[in-house]
């Protein structure tokens, strides 16, 4: 239970449990269950893409579900990826990377990074019927926060705790918080693909192939990861996700 309060406290702005205090140590690990806040926003989005595309179109309700969770997260994770286009985008060396990261203004490189994040993210799922569009927002969004809570077990933390913007450095993987990331990223991808086409099974290739390059692109730039890294991660493997299953609904 604690371990939820946790999630609930990091992952998102809702309000409950927010006046708990909890032991540092289940924010160290609070990582590997960031596939089980993935089923919090993944049904959120879904039933909000749902619901308004009752009464409006496709692609307003489209930006009505993206909305939903910006604001069920706080644009949490969209600020990190912001962060990583401005650093890796800007510095030179590990120091000025992560300095800019640090920085809480954002550059160019973040704002025009965005853009065409955003412009690919609404266009994907704007292609999609709104059936499959949730199909897939159900899938994408825990398989990717799974797959990216494995940066751990690539990379060391590139920061210092004094100096990481929320004053927690994740824990290495042990086999308990192995299970639970693999577990709650794997069920809605087994069972709901198992249901509307075995096929779709081969959209995780290229988040996967997406996670080991930017990991590696990671490790060569500042020998290890922050938590925006790993924000930026799992928008970018998720977004990648989409493509794939883009170009499968498209064969099916």
């Amino acid at each position: 239970m604690l371990a939820i309060k946790a999630v609930i406290i990091f992952y998102t702005r809702l309000p409950f449990f927010r006046n708990c205090i909890l032991p540092d140590d289940y924010f160290k690990n609070i990582v590997y269950y960031w596939s089980m806040a993935g089923w919090l926003t993944a049904s959120v989005m879904a039933v909000v893409l749902y619901l308004s595309n009752l009464i409006l179109p496709m692609n307003v309700a489209v930006v009505l579900a993206l909305a939903s969770r910006l604001l069920l997260t706080g644009a949490f994770h969209e600020d990190g990826l912001a962060d990583f286009f401005d650093g890796f985008g800007g510095g030179l060396t590990k120091e000025r990377i992560l300095a800019i990261m640090k920085d809480s203004h954002m550059g160019c490189y973040g704002v025009i990074g965005l853009i065409i994040y955003y412009l690919l993210l609404f266009s994907l799922l704007s292609s999609l019927t709104v059936g499959l569009a949730c199909i897939v927002i159900l899938v994408a969004d825990p398989f990717c926060k799974g797959l990216s809570s494995f940066i751990t077990s690539r990379l060391t933390y590139a920061r210092t705790a004094e100096s990481s913007k929320v004053k927690v450095v994740y824990n290495t993987l042990q086999i308990k918080y192995f299970l639970c990331a693999v577990s709650f990223a794997l069920i809605p991808y087994f069972i709901i693909f198992a249901v509307i086409s075995p096929l779709f099974y081969l959209s995780a290739i290229l988040p996967v192939v997406m996670f080991f390059l930017l990991t590696a692109f990671m490790n060569q730039k500042i020998q290890g990861y922050t938590g925006d890294c790993a924000g930026a991660l799992f928008l970018l493997t998720e977004l990648s996700f989409y493509l794939s299953f883009v170009v499968l609904a498209r064969i099916v």
